[in-house]
């Protein structure tokens, strides 16, 4: 291993992107749901975002964001690591399955990938408070709150009205 791993700084980035590709891997699983959404897209979604909120807040996620904050000064590209394998991937993932909904016209045409970076900060920002950067536990019911409210949003902004349905 150490003639891999030649210092403590290069087995703490192999560290931090196992960690980043754990917490990646439970969401792209979450995001996959929507593959098949079934009749009730709000449900869906709502599933969705509050099964990715328990992600996000989960003690691995919260653990990796603390790490990448405070190392962030002695590791400048860490923060660029931990997005490219978190956020940026979560993103398109997320990205690629809204996608899908409007060309089956479940969602109105438009940009998915803006699409995507909205849900994902109407889910991620309310959290970031509520939990107080993460030093706090949000309580499941808070959570399914924040989850309905950013699909309720987001759907005002992109359900597909009744005319756009093939």
């Amino acid at each position: 291993m150490y003639n891999h791993l030649t210092d403590k700084e290069t087995l703490f980035r192999h560290a931090m992107e196992a960690a980043a590709d754990a917490v990646m891997a439970e969401n792209l699983a979450v995001v996959e749901r929507l593959r098949e959404p079934g009749d009730d897209l709000r449900a869906a979604l709502e599933d969705m975002a509050y099964r990715m909120l328990q992600v996000c807040c989960g003690e691995r996620s919260r653990a990796l964001r603390r790490l990448t904050y405070a190392q962030a000064a002695d590791f400048p590209d860490l923060i660029e690591i931990v997005r490219g394998r978190t956020a940026i991937r979560l993103g398109e993932a997320l990205a690629d399955r809204l996608a899908r909904l409007s060309l089956a016209g479940r969602l109105r045409r438009g940009d998915p990938a803006r699409a995507a970076e909205q849900l994902l900060a109407l889910l991620t920002g309310p959290m970031e408070v509520r939990s107080r950067l993460g030093t706090r536990k949000v309580s499941a019911a808070e959570t399914r709150t924040v989850a309905r409210s950013a699909v309720d949003t987001f759907l005002r902004a992109y359900e597909a009205a009744a005319t756009e349905h093939p």
